[in-house]
């Protein structure tokens, strides 16, 4: 193949033209394997999901309700929040460990911990014990819910990453739609067992890792950055090109990832966690990372997610049956909309996502509103149908967004040396988020019924404002690429220059910025 000059767009600007068009997932046994690795690591936010979705059923369940006291207002808040406490007691201490002993034992130390948790939860024989295990649930839960998305993010072949990585929190529902059907199927069940069973297989996920986590790649960012750069030059040539550690794709992968490693650490000085403030850039990554930690918990969908009985007890639909049924048929609409929308991320492009999201979030969910008052004022069963229909329709909108890109969003725009503090920032305020939302959202619901739903309203008009003026889109970049949207020129001509420079392929960054494309000329040496 010859070398020239080639102008790209719309392919991973930086080496579109490096890669090997033969090389696709389905046909290359290498990329094969690594998507497998990715997938174990995906299931992660299975756990998540999977929690979520169990409390909703558990509270649908008489034998649970019963052997527990049936419990309301603040103890009921407790059982739902008491997983986020335990994240945030967790959150210190988890960008250490991915940081410092590698993503993968961070994801076994974490799956370990949350394989004990879900034994004790589902032993337990008194409220006590159960609030306990959650705690440890989502306390183990942070070490691997920092670590595995960061890790899909940094080994992904280049033009696989945004829609794997956005399928991370896509699979929250998969394991939503288990525990839904999971709760439906042992309702029947006349004794404890009817909540034990859902509780023991929460552990699933969490016990896959622990046996096979040790064979998945290391991340080779953070191999690079550990000095072990041949291990990482090896890792990136086994997965991306067949074992060749002189193909231009991985030169010029593992090249960039030296320079904006070197760079963060030396030049831009970010290291520590001062340095989320210290810049305009990463200033700018903080609020808009804060703020979709918020809007991802806070746009309406906590009440439908936590206290979907709640919101049917209030439209007339009583029956535990036809509750657990639409919250089961819920999770796989949720689940084919999330993977769509990942599917799309680099063809549609994040903020075109982010905006037609939140607008279709505003329309469903003021009918939504609409409609419940007009049950409240007329008993109508035909608003208490449009509000499960306008459900529906509002989380379809929910999950263009909000479901595949908040993670994925997040992990691309923090460079490499902030990426597992910044990540933590975000799950920290989804826990913040989280907490006021279960706590909050069944005394209000309790007080003034379908008039709480008029916050949420005005709350995702709110939202809209923010997300016009402040999202940027990232597409087709990579992961180092993201510094000129953020950091200005100064650091995208350092990384890109050393990278170039070392891989045979000189850039020019002011001509790409004004016109969305990268000039290129490759050294013809590499291209035999």
């Amino acid at each position: 193949m010859g070398g020239g000059v080639v102008a790209t767009t719309g392919v991973q600007a930086a080496y579109g033209h490096l890669l090997d068009p033969k090389r696709k997932w389905y046909n290359n046994r290498r990329l094969i394997a690594l998507n497998a690795w990715i997938l174990l690591l995906l299931i992660t936010s299975s756990t998540n999901g999977y929690d979520g979705s169990m409390m909703n059923g558990l509270q649908s369940l008489d034998q649970w309700k019963g052997y527990f006291n049936f419990p309301t207002g603040s103890k009921l808040g407790l059982l739902n929040a008491i997983q986020n406490i335990g994240s945030l007691a967790a959150y210190p201490i988890a960008p250490y460990l991915s940081d410092g002993l590698g993503r993968r034992p961070a994801i076994f130390i974490g799956a370990t911990i949350m394989c004990i948790a879900t034994a004790i939860q589902t032993a337990s024989q008194s409220v006590g014990m159960f609030i306990g295990a959650r705690f440890l649930i989502g306390f183990g839960l942070t070490f691997a819910a920092t670590a595995a998305p960061m890790l899909v993010t940094e080994i992904a072949y280049p033009t696989h990453r945004g829609p794997l990585t956005s399928t991370y929190n896509s699979l929250w529902y998969s394991g939503a739609i288990i525990a839904a059907w999971t709760t439906f199927g042992t309702f029947k069940i006349q004794n404890t067992w009817a909540w034990r069973v859902p509780s023991a297989l929460q552990a699933l996920p969490s016990v896959l890792q622990v046996a096979l986590i040790w064979f998945c790649p290391e991340s080779p960012r953070f191999l690079i950055n550990k000095g072990h750069n041949e291990k990482a030059l090896q890792t990136l040539a086994y997965y991306h090109a067949d074992g060749n550690d002189e193909d231009p794709l991985v030169r010029y992968e593992f090249e960039e990832i030296k320079a904006a490693i070197e760079f963060d650490r030396t030049v831009a000085a970010n290291v520590g966690w001062m340095s989320l403030i210290s810049t305009a850039g990463n200033r700018k990554r903080l609020r808009i990372i804060i703020a979709l930690a918020f809007f991802s918990q806070w746009s309406g969908n906590g009440l439908v997610s936590y206290y979907l009985n709640k919101v049917f007890d209030g439209i007339g639909i009583t029956n535990p049956t036809t509750q657990l049924l639409i919250n089961g048929i819920l999770q796989i609409w949720n689940l084919g909309w999330a993977l769509f929308a990942a599917s799309m991320v680099d063809k549609i492009g994040r903020r075109i996502l982010f905006l037609t999201s939140v607008s279709g979030m505003i329309v469903f969910f003021t009918l939504q509103t609409a409609c419940s008052a007009v049950f409240a004022n007329t008993g109508s069963d035909g608003a208490a149908h449009a509000v499960i229909a306008f459900i529906f329709l509002f989380y379809a909108s929910y999950d263009l967004a909000f479901t595949p890109l908040i993670v994925s969003y997040t992990l691309e725009i923090l460079p490499y040396q902030l990426r597992a503090k910044g990540f933590t920032v975000f799950n920290f305020a989804i826990s913040l988020s989280l907490i006021f939302n279960q706590y909050v959202n069944p005394v209000a619901l309790d007080a003034i019924k379908w008039k709480y739903y008029v916050v949420y309203c005005c709350w995702l008009c709110a939202e809209g404002i923010f997300l016009y003026f402040f999202v940027i889109e990232t597409k087709n970049r990579t992961l180092e690429e993201t510094a000129v949207l953020f950091d200005g020129d100064e650091a995208t001509e350092q990384i890109s220059a050393a990278a170039a420079q070392q891989a045979g392929v000189t850039h020019d960054i002011k001509e790409e910025k004004n016109s969305g494309s990268f000039q290129e000329e490759v050294v013809p040496e590499l291209r035999k």
